[in-house]
């Protein structure tokens, strides 16, 4: 399954262990984790600005995550879908990726359900969705 993990989903991976850490491993293992350059920087400024991690850890955690991902362009959105243009890009970047899912805690995007025919579930969700998909 072609999937995009969200900016939260990712920074709770990397900061502890727990369900988006165990999600992250299963999905390196098993499916095709799609993202961009606009979430890798958003990740890249929150690890360091928000958790204190220092610029080389913030880009020892990008390079491994960008070697374990498909990376891609975002779509261009032909009008806004949510109020914060940046889960506008991980909707962009689902779809230039032709991913099947976005996992997320993000609740703007969660309310959605699907985008294009793309599932939007959280990360406690997601075995579910896995098993029925």
């Amino acid at each position: 399954m072609r999937l995009v993990l969200d900016t939260n989903v990712l920074i709770a991976a990397l900061i502890a262990r727990g369900v988006c850490a165990d999600l992250l491993e299963h999905c390196v293992l098993g499916h095709t984790i799609v993202t961009s350059a606009v979430i890798l920087t958003e990740l890249r400024e929150n690890l360091v600005g928000k958790f204190k991690y220092t610029t080389q850890e913030a880009d020892e955690a990008v390079d491994l995550l960008q070697s374990q991902s498909e990376i891609v362009t975002p779509e261009d959105l032909e009008q806004p879908v949510c109020r914060d243009p940046d889960d506008d890009q991980i909707l962009g970047t689902a779809v230039g990726g032709k991913a099947e899912c976005i996992v997320t805690g993000d609740k703007d995007l969660l309310v959605l359900q699907q985008y294009q025919g793309i599932e939007i579930v959280s990360p406690g969700d997601f075995a579910d969705f896995e098993a029925y998909s």
